[in-house]
């Protein structure tokens, strides 16, 4: 059994737009400032999809008590997976393109003072979201937003500015889709179930959604016309995207959207594709430790 003061940091180097200079130091600043508050650290860096699981389970095994992921959202969700319906808490360095997870919750930016944060903050209860039992923290969908989330995932370059440039492109060339949903057949240009309120950077989806309230908010947004596009932008940055009358939202614990052909989806921003057409989400209420 592991000792209970024993802290792993579990890195990829991949994430974000930070030289390799710079991830090493954050490493050794998480090393020096875990041994100055009477931890034992390890820190240690993914080489492969999916590594980032297999770390924090094997950490679980151990009992240690907080995994500390170090890289963007996709770390964090490999890593917040193995540590759902057990005593070890997350920390969360953000150095990804949107972070929204982080952001949602307030967890600095500054990778120092979220090193600082995970290793001095206590645990707090949080839900998790599964599509097709893929999980997801913050948010998953359909339509536009996974469109998008296809498409930058194919690009060479990580970052904000490759971010927006793809979703500029995907705009014009993106057609609104039909859905099965609840038995009612809806045209829609995206849909997405919230556990928390944003994409990332500041994308507020649904700008009330609790991330312990043991439900997800559901939020659809209908066709409406391209020149409105640049207005509807700044009212998902502003907050106020809500008060679109071409958005809709509610809260559930579980919904299914069907449709006649291979659905593109995103969980937490990880591009999947569902052959069967068929997409089935539920809320796992309070299932995650979160260090804050």
């Amino acid at each position: 059994m592991a000792n209970l003061s024993a802290v792993l940091a579990i890195i990829n180097p991949l994430s974000g737009t930070l030289p390799a200079r710079r991830k090493d130091q954050i490493r050794e600043v998480f090393l020096q400032r875990a041994n100055a508050l009477g931890f034992a650290p390890d820190a240690i860096v993914t080489t492969y999809p999916g590594h980032a699981t297999e770390l924090a389970q094997d950490a679980v095994a151990r009992g240690i008590g907080r995994i500390v992921a170090i890289g963007g959202d996709g770390t964090i969700n490999e890593t917040a997976r193995a540590l759902r319906r057990t005593s070890t808490a997350l920390g969360i360095v953000p150095l990804g393109s949107g972070n929204g997870l982080a952001r949602h919750l307030g967890v600095p930016l500054h990778p120092e003072k979220a090193i600082e944060r995970a290793l001095r903050g206590r645990p707090v209860v949080i839900d998790s979201g599964e599509i097709n039992e893929h999980p997801f923290f913050c948010t998953a969908g359909l339509g536009f937003e996974a469109y998008v989330a296809h498409a930058f995932a194919k690009q060479p370059v990580r970052g904000l500015p490759t971010y927006v440039r793809t979703a500029f492109r995907a705009f014009w060339n993106y057609k609104p889709e039909s859905y099965w949903l609840d038995g009612q057949e809806r045209t829609l240009f995206s849909m997405t179930f919230a556990n928390a309120g944003q994409f990332g950077n500041n994308a507020w989806m649904a700008p009330n959604a609790n991330i312990a309230d043991g439900k997800l908010d559901q939020c659809e947004m209908r066709p409406f016309p391209v020149q409105l596009g640049g207005i509807l932008a700044w009212q998902l940055f502003n907050k106020t995207l809500n008060q679109s009358g071409y958005w809709h939202g509610h809260a559930i614990t579980n919904a299914a959207v069907q449709t006649n052909r291979p659905l593109l989806i995103h969980a937490d921003g990880e591009p999947l594709t569902i052959e069967s057409g068929r997409a089935e989400v539920r809320v796992l209420p309070g299932s995650l430790l979160v260090l804050l």
